[in-house]
């Protein structure tokens, strides 16, 4: 599989990232633990993940209430991939979000301790009462101690982007080399103010929900509805909000007739158009069956051309 530079880390990532957000739950929040990939599951798509030439591991410390970490520790273990990247993040607990000093130092030793290492470390969500320069400092000094390779950031904007840099750059730290916020065709945020900014300091990032939540397929076309159990069932409120919408329906299968003319499936044209953007370093994927793992192959099959990235770029502006 193709690789990337990751920012100006010096570290190569392939193009596509397996997200293990969905072993033992869906995301971090207790209503949804559980609902997710059994411990089997999750073995199942990390080795196919790693079949189809995928050497980036995404996880967090509160996926499933930890059990996505031992899961993805326990495979690691018996498989023993020297060259796969362990990414993982801090911050989330039942209280909210904590990226203070002590909080990160305690977190990465437990993921370390489940996972047998970390490779890149991230910082969950924005954490409104700990100084920035405490946060920077607790993440120069993992990568100091050799603990870590590099650090980065989810879901920020612009404004805190800008604040995280100057703190490191002041305080003479290194600072966080890339971002990880959910995007998509039906989530193009981002495109206003913040990747211009990646773009501007030469950082990476990641897209999670790259088919945010599987409303970027045909699944939900011609009337159909979510099936129990789904992504957009079981988490559609908390982690899709306003995704699965009479509108954005529309625009899906004005995207599933051009996906047709190419001859690919709805999740392998959006996954091709995130392949395809020049800012994107890579997006984190979540097949839930060994069957979505086909959109992957089409999006790397199928390299959109200009003309092909602004058709599907018009249909959702």
């Amino acid at each position: 599989m193709e690789k990337r530079q990751l920012g100006r880390t010096g570290i190569e990532i392939t193009a596509f990232v397996y997200g293990a957000g969905s072993i033992g739950g869906i995301g971090g929040s207790p209503e949804t633990r559980g609902l997710g990939l059994d411990a089997e599951q999750g073995f199942s798509r990390l080795s196919e993940a790693h079949a189809l030439g995928i050497r980036v591991v995404d996880t967090a410390d509160s996926y499933g209430g930890g059990e996505s970490e031992r899961t993805v520790g326990r495979w690691l273990a018996g498989q023993q991939p020297e060259d796969v990247l362990v990414e993982t993040k801090v911050g989330g607990t039942a209280q909210g979000i904590d990226l203070s000093g002590p909080h990160i130092e305690r977190q990465l030793a437990q993921s370390i301790e489940r996972l047998g290492r970390v490779d890149l470390y991230l910082s969950h969500a924005p954490d409104p009462t700990t100084p920035l320069e405490e946060t920077v400092t607790a993440f120069a000094a993992a990568k100091g101690a050799g603990l870590i390779k590099a650090y980065g950031v989810c879901n920020v904007d612009a404004r805190l982007l800008e604040a995280l840099l100057a703190t490191a750059s002041n305080a003479g730290l290194p600072r966080p080399e890339w971002i990880q916020n959910g995007f998509n065709l039906l989530d193009c945020r981002d495109e206003a103010e913040l990747l211009p900014l990646v773009e501007a300091e030469g950082l990476g990032y990641m897209a999670f929900s790259p088919l945010a939540g599987g409303v970027l397929s045909d699944r939900y076309l011609d009337g159909a509805q979510p099936a129990a159990g789904s992504r957009i069932a079981v988490a559609g409120e908390k982690y899709y909000a306003g995704m699965y919408s009479a509108d954005n329906l529309v625009r899906v299968a004005r995207l599933r007739d051009l996906a047709q003319d190419k001859g690919i499936s709805v999740a392998g044209m959006a996954l091709a158009w995130l392949h395809a953007h020049p800012v994107i370093t890579a997006p984190v994927i979540s097949p839930s069956t060994a069957t979505q793992w086909q959109a992957v192959h089409e999006a790397l099959e199928n390299k959109l051309d200009e003309e092909t990235f602004a058709a599907v770029s018009e249909i959702f502006s």
